[in-house]
């Protein structure tokens, strides 16, 4: 029996969203026919849990294109970036010699372009749905999937703002839900909440994020004599230290140190989320998906979530959930105290959303999708 070699692509090698998404990726790939193999630009804690896994990860430059790139002098960083990386990734592509090149999220598009060089067919597999960005950033950031064979979107959001800002694209393309992964096991919410309620944000530290709306709704809650705590299970990425420092200061200031508590990064989430009452994810700004969300749920603990975008498909279905505007602390405040006030039948109402995102986000289905999607691929290529 032949063993046919996929190389999947990423830009990064952290363990938020998409990064645990690739893991989940190379768990799907995974076959008696199929061995993938992960290519990162950089060392980071994903290395080893892909490597725990039993996957072969490799390590080779590719420029990553973000919003701070397109501008003047990010644009002449990522040109000398490609430059270098153009020779590292030819000889990887030869050497690994695969049937199928699966680029994570959009921006580190040089893989496609040397796959289709060596007539290897690829697939993008798009995490992004940027609304709020110019169409002109939009454009450019989509571009490049001209070059990919097929492209799997991972929420019909992302796939609405692919399609208006390249409709061309839609035709190949196709929404394949992101398979989440739960706890080991689901542990009850506390049957009543006595003392202070207990709030979770999980996340990058980060203005479209929100850690800072949480914090500011812990404001209002004690000033309204609400017994809580909020903690922040996270950690700016490099270059935005000033942000976590913002958010300290913040918390400094409004005499908050006895509710806020920061548990930096952590590759482990399932224990904090355990002992929370209620999960935050009061992003700012359009999420094409939102991971967390769904682990919220998974844990059967209740949720408040910005009512935008992407968050509305993750949260949709059973469960405890109330969607607050973003970027609005009244309203998160409010939606709080009215999950404590009626935490007998949000209790329940969490139980049975649990259930319900296991079968919706299940790795099964995630596997089916994305082994379709590479068998396709695979098959044309004969």
């Amino acid at each position: 029996m032949t063993t046919r070699t996929v190389l999947v692509a990423h830009p990064g090698a952290e363990l938020y969203g998409s990064d645990r998404m690739v893991l989940e990726s190379m768990r799907a790939l995974t076959t008696d026919t199929v061995r993938p193999v992960l290519v990162v630009p950089r060392r980071g804690p994903l290395l080893e849990e892909a490597a725990n896994e039993g996957h072969t990860v490799l390590i080779c430059p590719t420029p990553v294109i973000s919003k701070s790139a397109l501008g003047p002098h990010g644009l002449l960083d990522l040109l000398r970036t490609t430059l270098r990386s153009l020779l590292p990734g030819w000889r990887l592509l030869r050497s690994v010699d695969p049937a199928v090149v699966v680029v994570n999220t959009v921006t580190p598009p040089l893989w496609l372009l040397l796959a289709r060089l060596r007539g290897v067919p690829t697939i993008s597999h798009v995490h992004e749905g940027e609304a709020s960005a110019s169409r002109l950033v939009q454009r450019l950031l989509y571009l490049p999937l001209t070059l990919a064979s097929s492209i799997v979107v991972n929420s019909e959001f992302s796939l609405g703002v692919l399609s208006s800002a390249a409709p061309w694209l839609a035709r190949r393309s196709e929404v394949v839900l992101n398979a989440v992964e739960g706890p080991p096991q689901v542990v009850p919410p506390r049957e009543r909440v006595e003392g202070a309620i207990r709030l979770l944000f999980v996340g990058r530290l980060s203005a479209r994020k929100g850690p800072h709306v949480a914090v500011e709704a812990v404001g209002l809650l004690r000033d309204r004599g609400v017994p809580v705590t909020l903690g922040l299970l996270g950690s700016a990425s490099e270059g935005y230290e000033w942000y976590e420092q913002q958010l300290r200061d913040a918390v400094h200031d409004r005499k908050l140190t006895e509710q806020v508590h920061f548990h930096g990064f952590q590759p482990r989430i399932w224990d904090l989320v355990r002992d929370a009452d209620v999960v935050l994810v009061p992003s700012t700004v359009d999420e094409p998906f939102g991971n967390t969300a769904v682990e919220a749920r998974l844990a059967a603990r209740p949720l408040v979530v910005s009512d935008i975008s992407g968050l509305r498909e993750a949260s949709a279905g059973k469960g405890s959930v109330r969607r607050v505007p973003p970027s609005d602390p009244v309203a998160l405040a409010d939606a709080v105290e009215s999950l404590r006030d009626g935490w007998d039948e949000e209790r329940g109402q969490a139980l049975a959303g649990a259930a319900d995102a296991r079968d919706r986000f299940s790795s099964a289905r995630y596997a089916s999708r994305l082994r379709s999607a590479v068998d396709r691929l695979r098959k044309d290529r004969r």
